[in-house]
């Protein structure tokens, strides 16, 4: 009995379009791949039809280092092994997505910048210089900038412009967030951004206004301000509300996090967008067409 092959014009066929899988896809670089949000991205783009994982980095001395990045985030091998040095990596990759810590997303930044390659930053806990830092830097590349990639919180900073808008100083306005326990930067950068919209609609600046949390006797409260209040405990992954107390009723808006894939799915959309956009500093109302 004749052993059957397979035809030579066949095999190279084959095996050229198994060395273009991939082609066409955009090539995401992951940064912070050892963590909670890494983990999530990178499962998240090994999901994905138009996204592919071209590198994962983490910090020096990260347990993560030298580990494989689909193994690191709970799944099955991915062939991308988790690196220490960005610079060696960038090129690799058409867009960042950082969800680190201001330092290092900054430096990163940078190294992504020097080769004109785009990223989507979701840090937060930024001081205003490391912010002016960033909005300088990501002009020379094409930069998506948000403190919370979430749709849902995106289309509420919208509505609570409005609403803010209309009722004026007759409504006082409070702003409540939670988050869990590891938190380290408080009120959260999405109550900030909450805050500064809604003090923009109301014609104020927010560092006159803001009043973070309250204890003593404080005297009553001034027309106009805009009260922040946090909470951090357990695992929550995030809650914001937008309180209007007026006299005889009070409007709340809110939107609850049951899951960190509402951020990772959002910066994953938003790295599909950016890499098609010119130079230039960009936030989620961008991405979803809500400017």
């Amino acid at each position: 009995m004749q052993g059957v092959g397979i035809d030579p014009k066949r095999f190279r066929e084959l095996a050229e379009k198994a060395s273009a899988k991939g082609e066409g896809m955009i090539k995401v670089i992951v940064a912070g791949a050892g963590g909670r949000m890494g983990g999530r991205l990178v499962n998240l783009i090994r999901e994905s039809k138009s996204l592919q994982l071209a590198a994962a980095v983490e910090k020096k001395g990260h347990p993560a280092v030298g580990r494989d990045a689909g193994e690191v985030a709970g799944g099955s091998p991915l062939g991308i092994t988790i690196g220490d040095d960005l610079s060696a990596l960038a090129d690799r990759g058409d867009v960042l997505i950082d969800f680190t810590a201001p330092e290092a997303t900054l430096a990163n930044l940078h190294v992504m910048a020097a080769r004109k390659k785009a990223a989507v930053i979701g840090t937060t806990g930024l001081s205003s210089e490391q912010v002016t830092e960033l909005k300088t830097t990501a002009n020379k590349m094409a930069c998506v900038f948000a403190p919370n990639m979430s749709v849902g919180v995106n289309l509420m900073l919208k509505v609570i412009a409005d609403i803010a808008h209309r009722l004026g100083d007759d409504y006082d306005i409070e702003v409540m967030e939670a988050h869990h326990r590891l938190k380290k930067d408080a009120p959260s950068g999405t109550a900030l951004k909450i805050a500064e919209v809604l003090a923009g609609a109301t014609g104020k600046d927010l560092k006159e206004v803001a009043v973070y949390g309250r204890k003593g006797m404080i005297g009553e409260r001034r027309r106009g301000e805009i009260g922040m209040q946090v909470i951090r405990a357990g695992d929550i992954i995030g809650d914001h509300t937008v309180l209007f107390g007026g006299i005889g009723e009070r409007l709340e808006v809110t939107h609850r996090a049951s899951s960190r894939d509402t951020f990772a799915t959002g910066a994953l959309r938003a790295a599909e967008w950016v890499v098609r956009q010119p130079h230039g500093l960009y936030d989620m109302q961008d991405v979803l067409g809500l400017r």
